[in-house]
């Protein structure tokens, strides 16, 4: 069991240990035993998969707003397509992370509840209740999670 108000903050990577694997119109865009996650207090694990992992041509710029982050950096967007669907803002990635994320470059992680499903090993996870962070939710996870109304001060 893990528990979120044990991650550090600033936020810590770690690999993932468990193969990802990403769905999206009935078919498998991203799939990897070469993850990253992103540790940070009262977050469930953030999820970043190499680009080279992700299905090519799968994923376009967005028009989505660039957003900052203070640890990592200046977040871009993209869109996903895949069996005719179009998911706008799907996944975020940092080009140019923030000292101390280097190892993020070149990974992006989606938002699980913006896809029609997404595993860690053989369990698929929840969505981190939100529009804006994109947590992984498991079974041994336990919160409280931020994200719900009311928690994005924490």
């Amino acid at each position: 069991m893990e528990h979120v108000w044990d991650y550090p903050r600033p936020p810590a990577i770690d690999p993932c240990a468990l193969t990802v694997r990403v769905e999206l119109g009935g078919e498998t865009i991203a799939e990897s035993d070469r993850a990253l996650r992103v540790l940070e207090t009262s977050h469930p694990p953030t999820i970043y998969i190499p680009m080279d992992d992700v299905r090519t041509g799968v994923l376009t710029p967005s028009d989505a707003r660039s957003t900052w982050c203070e640890f990592k950096g200046a977040a871009r967007y993209y869109d996903a397509s895949a069996s005719r669907r179009r998911v706008h803002a799907v996944a975020w990635a940092f080009p140019a992370p923030s000292r101390g994320y280097e190892a993020l470059q070149d990974h992006v992680a989606f938002y699980p509840g913006r896809v029609d499903a997404a595993w860690l090993g053989d369990e698929q996870i929840a969505a981190q209740e939100s529009d804006f962070y994109g947590g992984w939710i498991t079974d041994d996870l336990i919160g409280p999670f931020k994200g719900p109304p009311g928690t994005r001060g924490w």
